[in-house]
């Protein structure tokens, strides 16, 4: 892993973040006064820190563990969607997994070949590498995408625009055949039912993404009582393994897999803000017809790994 080039207060509080220290143990490791870790946060990224200091924060993430690395990744992932963050960029660039795709630029995480656990009965299923998106398909990137090739947009766009308080928003009202045109756009596919919940559950098969209690706090299900879709960066504490937002609630996510070979449902993934928490669970199935659109209802894309 490369050295980062520089370090601001509030990087180096994102890695404490990930690494779930208190500020005195985080001082320590670095080896420098406890008092410097408050200075640090208040001062954010007003603050550049010494020499010493950064290559201290980078024989730290270098050396951190995996599970460390990608809860940081997944911090520093929500600042860069945010917007055009560019310390945000540089820092993902050190961690594994995180890059931009060419084709639409959205962030994507790399999933390592593996045997994961899939489905209710845990069944051990091996798959190879692969890249898939770190966020659920907005309005925004689907925007592009109408713009550049004139394809129909959702029925919910006011005047056939994408309204600015949706932007950051998932995309929803798309069919399979929507979602499917998009990836082919970009230069991707629609994930499988088994990579997407390869990236959802990790390779251990966790119940949830971000473990195996159920916290209905970390996702959008009907419990929330929100009633529509949120930003595809609020549920930082939801995360899966991967880094990836929204696995549980949003909305449902369209698969290239079939219900059967010749079938024209295809597989949807993650439950939606309309779904009660009990449908929660990455391991669940659902499928619906290739035409279905609804206002629950949306995507992201995968990749060959690099």
């Amino acid at each position: 892993m490369t050295g980062v080039s520089r370090w601001t207060g509030r990087e180096a509080e994102l890695l404490r973040l990930a690494m779930r220290r208190t500020a005195r143990d985080f001082a320590a490791l670095i080896g420098v006064n406890p008092r410097q870790i408050p200075r640090w946060r208040g001062r954010g990224e007003t603050i550049t820190l010494e020499l010493g200091n950064q290559a201290a924060l980078d024989t730290l993430l270098a050396q951190a563990g995996a599970e460390i690395q990608h809860r940081f990744a997944a911090l520093l992932t929500e600042r860069a969607a945010a917007g055009a963050d560019q310390r945000a960029e540089e820092l993902l660039r050190t961690v594994p997994r995180a890059l931009r795709h060419p084709g639409d630029a959205k962030l994507m995480t790399l999933v390592e070949e593996g045997i994961y656990l899939s489905g209710p009965g845990n069944r051990s299923v091996w798959l190879d590498s692969f890249l898939i998106d770190v966020h659920p398909t907005t309005n925004d990137d689907y925007a592009r995408f109408v713009r550049e090739i004139g394809h129909p947009p959702p029925n919910h766009w006011p005047n056939g625009r994408c309204p600015a308080a949706l932007a950051g928003h998932p995309v929803v009202w798309v069919t399979w055949h929507d979602a499917t045109a998009y990836a082919r756009w970009a230069g991707k596919t629609l994930p499988t039912e088994q990579q997407w919940e390869k990236a959802a559950r990790g390779p251990s098969g966790r119940i949830y993404p971000w473990g195996n209690e159920p916290t209905a706090a970390k996702a959008n299900t009907a419990e929330a009582g929100i009633g529509t879709t949120t930003p595809v960066t609020r549920y930082q504490s939801g995360v899966s393994p991967y880094g990836t937002f929204d696995m549980c609630g949003n909305v449902w996510e369209w698969c290239s897999t079939r219900e059967e070979a010749s079938s024209a449902r295809h597989h949807l993934k993650g439950s939606a803000f309309t779904s009660p928490f009990e449908r929660a669970a990455p391991s669940l199935h659902n499928t619906a017809n290739a035409t279905m659109q609804d206002n629950d209802t949306g995507f992201r894309c995968a990749a060959a790994a690099p």
